[in-house]
């Protein structure tokens, strides 16, 4: 009856595909797919470029990258090339120290004492003028400096209060240049780091062959004796509290969650869930171990896969110069759209009563280059309004952005695919290599690189579309829950939370539908939605085999992580923190102003580098399972 009832449930899903004894891996005649996909994407992406062409022409990231004076001129460009920040005055010295008589006589003016501009020739945020820092490119006054009466600068020591804050200035640089120093004098000893991390991750896959079968019974006896050893704790906590009659009941309700931990229930509870777990691992064992034991053969095969083709496991770094192609187009292109704006500059005069004034016309548009018409009217100047908000460009800069947006998601995302679907190619060749490794084509990842880019950009542009749509949809969402933060509503952030949620389940449920998708249309070469359908059916009528495996190989990478960074923090740590001795002077550890901060880059470093190994390991495995 069982058997029956399963044979109807895998009915469901489609039949099994017959034996074909003449396949041979990979079908190398095939045409191409997703055409119409394919043409919208190129469509897509060469209005892309037209996007950063305009934004190129039109943009001008000076106004990001560089503050502007009140005229308009930058700071440290051009004639201000020795003035890079951006000063501000301290204008309520300025109101106190006035003198009326003088100011009717000679204008409006600040003190500025003669023997303080003497000593600072740059003019770099003086603090005689308001004490402040230098920060983005601008002087920003401190809030916690008492400023001297600059009118009463007699002595040395009120000189010296003066000039202190410039000195003072200089510690958020003086953090930077320490910063810099470590780097300067540990770069080596991190990519010595970095270099065994990736022997570590490349030793681990290549041992898989001969140790997954050991270390995935000494991972899950390791699970359930953690499981078992928090069972024995927590009874022994109940049984603690329980002869000392605490109990829930005498606690009543805090907010105070550390309280709960000195009642007899809590631990009873947590008890009980752990009992539950290793009841639930001990059946999976049990009635799932011949499905154990494909999985371990499947790990054993993606490790022979991984040997024989050494060049998969570095084909990350081509992912990760493509994503970084892409990202860094897209953050130029919004840089400079931003900044499309072109200046206004006006006609300013201090007085406009002054004789010779009366026939300008202030605040008309005018050319900082050229000298006013008028200069017989005193302090008439061409200064900076603003930037314009009109112009063909100005009005569409909003689409334009979200079209940049839209093009940074699915660029990202086809690049992401494209890797797949060519490791997928790469390895489904091995595995339809019947004699190894004579049948192996002889460069099979870029025979499976020209492959995919020739006949399959379509298909993995529809896929990457899809799943861009998604997640423009989480991000719109993430936006509108970010501006009714503030609602207290209790209906509407369920509402919103259940939709973040099932948005998140979605983009997980897409993404894992793509990978497959992308394996089937490596190996047989059909469009999106039949590959997709296919590598569906082919999972579902095998879900308790893709489970296990799935969970099977997250553990057993997790445990290479683990191991990987790991041994490269542990040896990071002892050897940057000259715990190490005894080595000899070229293997002396340099000395350091923050020897934390190479441990956290060898360590990050590390785990980019693992996931990098481990991604392609995976999805050896993947591939292997669905052409198994």
């Amino acid at each position: 009856m069982g058997g029956k009832q399963r044979d109807k449930d895998d009915e469901a899903y489609g039949k099994p595909v017959k034996y074909d004894p003449s396949f041979r891996g990979p079908i190398k005649n095939r045409s191409c797919t997703d055409v119409i996909c394919c043409v919208l994407f190129l469509l897509f992406i060469l209005g892309y470029i037209v996007v950063g062409i305009v934004a190129w022409l039109y943009g001008d990231p000076r106004q990001v990258l560089y503050p502007r004076n009140s005229t308009g001129a930058y700071c440290g460009m051009g004639e201000n090339k020795d003035k890079p920040y951006l000063l501000y005055f301290n204008i309520f010295s300025c109101i106190l120290s006035t003198n009326i008589i003088s100011v009717a006589e000679n204008g409006l003016q600040c003190p500025t004492p003669q023997m303080v501009i003497t000593s600072l020739q740059q003019e770099l945020c003086p603090s005689f003028l308001l004490p402040s820092a230098p920060a983005l490119g601008r002087c920003f006054p401190w809030t916690n400096v008492t400023l001297p009466e600059l009118p009463g600068i007699t002595n040395d020591t009120t000189i010296a209060q003066g000039i202190s804050g410039l000195i003072d200035s200089l510690n958020a640089r003086d953090i930077s240049v320490k910063i810099f120093e470590d780097f300067a004098q540990s770069w080596y000893w991190i990519l010595v780091a970095l270099g065994v991390a990736l022997v570590l991750s490349l030793l681990f896959i290549l041992l898989l062959r001969l140790v997954a079968g050991p270390l995935v019974l000494v991972l899950i006896l390791g699970v359930l004796g953690v499981l078992a050893y928090g069972m024995y704790y927590c009874w022994e906590e109940y049984r603690v509290l329980r002869d000392k009659g605490a109990s829930i009941s005498q606690l009543g309700f805090t907010t105070n969650l550390s309280a709960y931990q000195s009642v007899q229930e809590t631990w009873l509870a947590a008890l009980i869930v752990l009992a539950v777990l290793e009841a639930i691992l001990l059946l999976v064992l049990i009635f799932l171990r011949q499905r154990i034991r494909i999985a371990i053969a499947l790990l054993k095969e993606a490790s022979k896969a991984v040997g024989q083709m050494m060049s998969t496991m570095f084909y990350p770094l081509v992912t990760f110069v493509l994503l970084l192609i892409c990202i860094a187009y897209w953050a130029m292109t919004a840089l400079y759209l931003a900044t499309s704006g072109q200046p206004q500059y006006v006609l300013w005069a201090s007085n406009i009563s002054s004789p010779g004034c009366e026939k300008v016309s202030i605040n008309t548009s005018c050319n900082p280059m050229d000298q006013p018409v008028n200069s017989s009217c005193p302090g008439l100047m061409c200064v900076f309004q603003g930037y314009s908000s009109k112009g063909l460009v100005q009005r569409s800069l909003f689409n334009l952005q979200i079209y940049g947006v839209l093009g940074l998601f699915w660029t990202l995302n086809w690049v992401l695919a494209l890797g797949q679907c060519v490791l997928a190619g790469a390895f489904a060749s091995f595995y339809w290599a019947f004699h190894k490794p004579q049948d192996i084509p002889t460069f099979p990842l870029i025979s499976a690189f020209i492959r995919t880019l020739r006949y399959h950009t379509g298909s993995l542009a529809f896929g990457a579309l899809i799943l861009t749509l998604v997640q423009i949809a989480r991000v719109i969402l993430e936006y509108i829950d970010h501006k009714l933060r503030g609602v207290q509503n209790p209906v509407a952030r369920c509402i919103m939370c259940c939709f973040k949620c099932c948005l998140w389940c979605l983009e997980k449920f897409i993404k894992f539908l793509n990978r497959n998708a992308y394996i089937m249309i490596a190996i047989y070469g059909k469009n999106f939605c039949v590959s997709a359908k296919n590598a569906f059916t082919l999972l579902m009528r095998n879900i308790v085999r893709v489970v296990v495996l799935d969970k099977v190989t997250d553990l057993l990478l997790f445990f290479g992580k683990l191991l990987v960074v790991g041994g490269v923090g542990v040896l990071s740590f002892f050897f940057f923190s000259g715990r190490i001795q005894g080595l000899g002077r070229d293997f002396k550890s340099p000395h350091l102003n923050y020897y934390w901060l190479p441990i956290m880059t060898s360590i990050v470093g590390a785990y980019v580098i693992a996931s990098g190994f481990f991604s392609v390991f995976g999805m050896c495995v993947d591939t292997l399972f669905l052409c198994f």
